[in-house]
């Protein structure tokens, strides 16, 4: 942010200046921090994490924004724009909001901190965020993180704890307190997003690997505007077979723990202990386990049509081995192929509905989202979202003075 003042403040981008007009219209004073954490989309590795394998996300120029001051009283208390609604919860209480959803992140992520020895204090202020929800990008954990960086700016704790370790406490917040059973990818690339950068994660290990990507393509994301409804049912369903591959294998490979630690060839020499599905659920988390770490590598050596080659294997896996895809997906992918711009797409996220990720050559994101509008338009009856973004930077805290630093957790 440039260190130029109107009013004592530094200069605001026009949607901050819009919350901080929210916050005019909602509270006496000024603010004193932002607090940014993006969205993401992942664009290789999809069913992995909870696998113990290998996933590539990048966090996107979407975010959740949260423009708050200190408190001295123990409470917080946020106006969440979009939703035109208050929270308002004292630090440490684990009554739950039964009205609505949103304010249980946030009361999560402040429990989670406190039992890593966060000394938390009070804070007011907005919240805002331009993440699309329900379509798979991640908004929960934009929201997650971007309450955590601001509950450790109001303790005056921000460099206290490392990026994986704000990640695992907001993981823990959307598992136990808001009750969602989600892997630790979307809080991780959340955190310790880079511009310009995929980031390697290992979900066993959660050590994890800056990937450069490349000048020469960008990213085109189309929003089926589908239901994802069934996605929660199939979550459970899929997890449980991919475990009960485990189990079966374990009888002749018994040192495995999970399907990461499953090779292609083990995998075809002992599937007669598989049933169908199982065998199919499992070649689709061992292949593409394989895919990610060939992605990885392709991008080290700007191969990108073999980039593009393994997006469109990983979508056809999904789709027919691990059937997690859908007649909106399949326009969506089928729409970004259609122009010749599109190197690869397939389906991200969680499957049934949400969204597609196409890698596209440099300079032709605008004709490919003027494409994938009118064709999938045309094949489903419906106007979809497309979005363009290049890899984009992670959470951070900006003073809204100009003399205080800058802060990113490495």
């Amino acid at each position: 942010m440039p260190p130029n003042q109107t009013d004592g403040y530094m200069q605001l981008d026009k949607r901050t200046q819009q919350i901080l007009d929210g916050f005019d219209a909602h509270f006496e004073g000024k603010p004193t921090h932002l607090a940014i954490a993006p969205g993401r989309v992942n664009l290789i590795g999809e069913h992995t994490d909870y696998n113990d394998g290998f996933v590539l996300p990048v966090a996107l120029d979407r975010d959740v924004r949260v423009l708050f001051r200190p408190r001295a009283d123990g409470r917080v208390r946020l106006y969440a724009l979009e939703f035109d609604s208050w929270a308002d919860f004292a630090i440490g209480s684990e009554e739950r909001d039964s009205g609505q959803l949103w304010p249980n992140y946030v009361q999560g992520v402040g429990l989670a901190l406190a039992e890593l020895g966060v000394q938390l204090k009070g804070f007011e202020g907005i919240v805002s965020g331009n993440v699309p929800r329900g379509s798979g990008l991640s908004s929960s954990a934009a929201l997650e993180i971007s309450a955590a960086k601001a509950f450790l700016a109001a303790a005056n704790e921000i460099h206290t704890l490392t990026g994986p370790q704000i990640a695992r406490a907001a993981q823990k917040a959307e598992n136990e307190f808001v009750g969602v059973n989600c892997g630790i990818m979307d809080q991780f690339i959340s955190t310790l997003g880079e511009d310009g950068h995929a980031l390697l994660i290992d979900c066993r290990s959660l050590d994890y690997q800056r990937v450069p990507f490349p000048d020469g393509v960008s990213l085109v994301i189309g929003n089926t505007k589908a239901s994802r409804s069934l996605a929660g049912s199939a979550y459970n369903e899929r997890r449980g077979q991919c475990e009960e591959g485990v189990r079966l294998l374990r009888t002749v490979l018994p040192s495995i723990t999970a399907l990461r630690d499953v090779g292609r060839s083990q995998l075809e020499a002992h599937k007669s202990l598989l049933s169908d599905i199982v065998y199919r659920r499992c070649l689709h988390v061992v292949s593409e386990n394989e895919r990610v770490q060939d992605a990885v590598a392709a991008l080290a050596k700007g191969d990108f049509k073999m980039v593009g080659q393994l997006m469109d294997a990983s979508h056809a896996s999904l789709r027919d081995d691990y059937e997690v895809s859908s007649g909106a997906l399949d326009s969506m992918v089928e729409a970004m192929h259609s122009h010749p711009g599109c190197l690869g797409a397939r389906l991200t996220g969680a499957g049934f509905g949400g969204c597609a990720v196409a890698l596209v050559q440099a300079g032709t994101e605008k004709e490919v989202r003027e494409t994938v509008r009118e064709r999938y338009a045309k094949a489903m009856n419906v106007w979809p979202e497309v979005y363009i973004s290049a890899p984009s930077s992670g959470a951070r805290v900006l003073p809204l003075f100009s003399g205080e630093g800058d802060d990113r957790q490495a």
